[in-house]
Order: C-alpha cells, then sequence, then structure tokens
C-alpha cells in the first residue's frame, strides 16, 4: 500500500479466519479477504472492528481454545 494517501477512503475486509483489516476502497480485495460491509475514514474502520472484534485471534485457534476448555 506505499501510494495510499491518509485522505484516502478505506474499508474493512475480513478473511476466512474472521480477522479484519483495512485497505483502500479504490484497490481489489487482497487475495482471501472480502468486503465487512463498512467504509469511510481509518478512524471509522478501526472504530467499527474494535466494536466487533473482542478477540483478534483466528477462528480455528478460537475454537481449539474452546474444544480445550470444554
Amino acid at each position: 500500500m506505499s501510494n495510499v494517501k491518509r485522505d484516502d477512503d478505506f474499508k474493512v475486509v475480513i478473511n476466512h479466519e474472521e480477522q479484519y483489516s483495512l485497505w483502500p476502497v479504490s484497490r481489489a480485495n487482497p487475495r482471501g479477504w472480502k468486503d465487512a460491509g463498512v467504509a469511510g475514514t481509518p478512524e471509522q474502520c478501526v472504530a467499527f472492528i474494535e466494536r466487533v472484534t473482542a478477540d483478534s485471534s483466528p477462528a480455528k485457534l478460537r475454537q481449539r481454545i474452546e474444544e480445550l476448555q470444554g
């Protein structure tokens, strides 16, 4: 993302492990990532991610921990 400017619009993308990231709206999603349905400033995108993710660990790891605990 070397040519991304601070004032570019961003979107939130999510991968198969339920991990979120910011990505420039003007670029195609990286392989394995899809739109999470939120776009805006970096601050708005981060605020969304913080609201929806209590744990940013990969889904497989969270599932395995749950299995071991119970």
